[in-house]
């Protein structure tokens, strides 16, 4: 609530006469005002009481006995019930709680009586007309406004941040269901709630509807911090406050609201009885297929929110393999971002084009008329839907993070291509070893994957296994993931690609081999891919094990 419509709050001091660390509240004005004893400091800054007459200041000294010292005596001379016309509170509300109205030196206030557990009067909060307010009494002990009307304990209580706010929410339930307001606004709300929680756990629910304001906001989550687990909700409201949905007619929003609020849990805690649109949502889940069909079989495609990490040793055709998927997503005209670290983005778009025009660009291009290329060129990056990454080498992992999320969320890409994982941590410094490394990165990218809700397309390379060499058709297994168990742990899809680069009539094929399937759990042999030579293309080969005996001891596998 603001204490002054002229001034602003910039900060918060002790208080000299209470000592209290940070009660008073200091203005831009100058002005200081204590929100626990009520001592007012005029400051440097703010203008003489003449030149101010309207300003609680000049009350407030008035009705000081001492120098800085609060107001002791009530007010009760001409105090009478009614019904507040513009804040449609009724006039038997304002009986029920105590609230009045009076005439103090000349202007009307309101009087917010504060009432002790046997129901005598020790307490007031005077509210003039520009919304300054002071107290008046024994405000050592008082309890939260209202408290005194119910009975301890009970389903729920509301808490607002206002007096005001406390009798509008009273009015709407005619008076019948307990409410409360903290006395001295947001600045206090902790504190008031902090003192009076072994009445407000006697509740099974304790619902907060406090401003809704960045003051309001703060002061939510403080108090919700303090309450039992599982006692705390949140209401929340599309205008300011309680009072401001009254006036506007729509009370039956605020009714809504408390019934409606939320059980505050810690972050990423859901309850799934609230959870049946997520259930409806199996968009997120629908897959788009791989370019070969036996890959489509046994994993039913590619998935958002997953990570499918292609390995194999060196010059099997991860690269290639990417590529195609690459230019697959592409023509089906999904968003993609392309993050290929072992070569330029002129390298990148090369192979991309090529695969379009079935030529191995990046081999040779005088032969190809230009015109050709911009039509393979228009035709597979025209839409404006691939974007590349102009990097070259090792990247920090914290900054390739960076990058990911912006175009994921800038660039709204859907698929992620990161070619390849051990070159990013080669870019760390200070981490530690390779394993560590990795550890730190798949976290962060499964974290991302299901923050942005890409899909990730990673390259990791291999450990050498004993005897044969993956580049003799060694198979791939999960456990020769190079750096860190991390990766199969982390990742939803594991794929080896096996090809013996040695044998000659084998050497352009490759067996694609499911190593981890979270999805449906299918594993084993999926396909076989053939590289050709002239046109750069990985295509799907059917029946080349058919005719191979189960005991054949050479593992020949597939790729680039």
């Amino acid at each position: 609530m603001d204490q002054r419509n002229e001034s602003e709050l910039v900060g918060h001091e002790p208080c000299p006469a209470c000592g209290s660390k940070d009660n008073l509240a200091r203005y831009d004005d100058g002005h200081g005002w204590c929100f626990g004893c009520g001592y007012y400091d005029k400051g440097e800054n703010l203008q003489t009481q003449e030149a101010e007459p309207d300003s609680f200041i000049a009350v407030a000294q008035n009705l000081s006995t001492e120098k800085n010292q609060k107001p002791k005596a009530l007010l009760t001379q001409d105090a009478e019930y009614k019904a507040l016309q513009k804040r449609r509170i009724s006039e038997e509300t304002c009986k029920k709680w105590g609230y009045q109205v009076s005439s103090f030196s000349g202007k009307t206030v309101q009087i917010a009586n504060y009432y002790d557990d046997n129901r005598k009067k020790v307490a007031q909060k005077i509210r003039f007309p520009n919304k300054d307010f002071i107290f008046m009494g024994d405000t050592k002990n008082i309890g939260l406004y209202g408290q005194w009307l119910w009975r301890d304990g009970g389903r729920m209580v509301v808490v607002c941040e206002g007096e005001l706010d406390a009798l509008t929410v009273s009015t709407l339930q005619k008076d019948k269901w307990p409410v409360v307001s903290v006395p001295n606004g947001a600045q206090g709300a902790a504190k008031a709630v902090r003192n009076n929680l072994k009445w407000l756990n006697k509740y099974d629910k304790v619902i907060f509807m406090f401003d809704q304001d960045a003051p309001g906001n703060a002061a939510t989550e403080e108090c919700i911090h303090l309450l039992a687990p599982g006692k705390a909700a949140i209401a929340t409201l599309p205008l300011k406050d309680a009072s401001e949905m009254h006036q506007a007619g729509r009370g039956s929003e605020v009714i809504d609201a408390i019934w409606g609020a939320k059980e505050w849990r810690p972050d990423g805690i859901v309850n799934a009885k609230d959870m049946f649109e997520e259930l409806l949502a199996f968009d997120d889940m629908d897959a788009i297929d791989y370019p070969w069909e036996g890959l489509n079989k046994m994993t039913r495609g590619l998935r958002k929110r997953e990570i499918t990490t292609f390995c194999a040793g060196s010059g099997i055709g991860k690269s290639t393999a990417c590529r195609e998927i690459a230019h697959f997503l592409l023509k089906k005209d999904e968003k993609i971002g392309y993050i290929a670290l072992e070569e330029s983005v002129r390298t990148t778009l090369k192979e991309l084009v090529g695969i379009e025009l079935n030529k191995r660009l990046s081999i040779d291009m005088e032969d190809v008329d230009e015109s050709v290329l911009r039509v393979g060129f228009d035709n597979i990056v025209g839409s404006g839907n691939c974007y590349l990454h102009n990097h070259f080498g090792s990247l920090n992992s914290d900054r390739l993070i960076e990058h990911i999320r912006y175009l994921a969320t800038g660039m709204e890409v859907q698929w992620i291509i990161l070619d390849h994982l051990s070159i990013v941590v080669s870019g760390d410094e200070g981490i530690g070893d390779e394993r560590r490394s990795i550890d730190v990165l798949m976290t962060k990218l499964r974290s991302l994957v299901e923050e942005t809700g890409v899909g990730l397309v990673l390259v990791s390379h291999l450990k050498r296994p004993e005897g044969k060499g993956h580049e003799e058709g060694a198979k791939v297994t999960l456990a020769q993931l190079r750096g860190s168990a991390a990766i199969a742990q982390l990742s939803d899809m594991v794929l080896g690609m096996e090809r013996n680069q040695q044998d000659p009539t084998a050497k352009d094929l490759t067996t694609l081999r499911v190593l981890k399937n979270r999805f449906t759990g299918e594993t084993g042999e999926a396909c076989d891919l053939r590289y050709d030579n002239d046109t750069g293309r990985l295509t799907e080969e059917s029946g080349f094990f058919e005719d191979v005996e189960e005991d054949d001891d050479d593992d020949f596998i597939v790729e680039d």
